[in-house]
């Protein structure tokens, strides 16, 4: 069987020699690679099955040093299609998910929110529906559907206001964010509702290498290098928490293994940034690297209007991960940073 067919195989059953068998979505996408990398190569033990459906943001370059591990398979998939996930469920025997799969820009969900919500609300209905349908017959039993989700659902915070909690009432701004927060609700219905065994996570802004060049980061480390203009919105006033990519794929680990049935989990990099300071970091260290003088880069600063209902400041608090599951985050922002930017330089050919 080769990983980079795109069609399901013949059924086989794997169950005496896998431990799990795990469907991961949206593997090939940012923080997708990250976590299936992790689960990949860190528990031989487990079938990893990546669900993609290979949209603009996703890459399968990303997966290039695990796809030929015998324990990893790569399929073709749209989360949407419920055919295509009855057939994954029924030829790997899925006994867990790990759900990344989505539309994730606010600005795109600006412009066309119907895409968003077939991605995000259908695509998760239609992996719980798939789940239920399986894993009923077993009452359930040790089987585990994680959804990972954002803290944008949680709404919008002044400067002085408290970090959100797990128990933060929803309150989405964008049709990004209300796409997720009625993701995040089908979860708990199914667990309401039907018994289905679920974790959720929500997590702060995440960086590092293989996001797709239209986030933040990226496109500022992108206009340096090729000395652009770098667009920031209104004043650069509004305020992000930072969470390292590898630190978040841990975390997710934490909480698939150790997390209560049920049970949110914030993740969090407790590391806030004001967009403007964040753009005047990466213009001292992408400099830098790319031996230019000290500040090189600053006429480059462009203030755009502001995006339609743009938060001021998300802020998560990440108390109960910390104490129920020991996790922290471990990456400093600035090595953070500068590995993220040597990554970029180097897939834009300056290193």
């Amino acid at each position: 069987m080769k990983n980079s067919k795109n069609t399901v195989p013949t059924w086989r059953d794997t169950s005496d020699v896998y431990l799990r068998q795990i469907l991961i979505t949206g593997g090939c996408g940012f923080i997708g690679s990250h976590v299936v990398r992790l689960f990949v190569k860190q528990y031989p033990q487990y079938l990893i099955v990546n669900a993609d459906k290979l949209t603009y943001a996703a890459n399968p370059e990303y997966l290039k040093d695990i796809e030929d591990a015998p324990n990893y398979v790569f399929v073709k998939a749209d989360v949407c299609d419920h055919q295509k996930m009855e057939e994954i469920f029924g030829t790997y025997a899925i006994d867990a998910v790990i759900h990344l799969a989505a539309e994730s820009h606010v600005d795109r969900s600006i412009t066309d929110p119907f895409a968003f919500a077939r991605s995000n609300v259908m695509g998760t209905l239609t992996l719980l529906q798939t789940a239920k349908t399986f894993w009923k017959k077993e009452n359930y039993a040790n089987h585990t559907f994680y959804n990972i989700s954002t803290d944008e659902v949680y709404g919008a915070l002044d400067f002085e206001g408290t970090p959100f909690l797990e128990t933060t009432p929803y309150d989405p701004r964008s049709p990004y964010s209300a796409s997720k927060a009625s993701a995040d609700h089908f979860v708990r219905a199914f667990y309401h509702t039907y018994g289905m065994p679920v974790k959720l996570s929500n997590c702060s802004n995440n960086y590092g290498p293989c996001q797709y060049p239209e986030k933040l980061i990226p496109v500022i480390i992108h206009n340096i290098v090729h000395n652009k203009p770098l667009p920031i919105y209104g004043k650069g006033e509004n305020i992000r928490d930072w969470l390292y990519v590898e630190d978040h794929a841990k975390a997710i680990d934490l909480v698939f293994h150790k997390g209560q049935t049920g049970e949110t989990y914030n993740i969090g990099g407790n590391n806030e940034w004001q967009n403007i300071k964040l753009v005047q970091k990466l213009i001292e260290i992408t400099d830098r690297l790319l031996g230019r003088p000290q500040g090189h880069s600053l006429p480059l600063i462009t203030y755009v209007t502001d995006r339609p209902g743009h938060d001021l400041r998300y802020s998560i608090d990440t108390t109960k991960i910390a104490t129920q599951l020991g996790w922290q985050a471990q990456m400093s922002f600035e090595s953070g940073l500068e590995k993220t930017i040597r990554w970029y330089l180097e897939l834009f050919g300056e290193e």
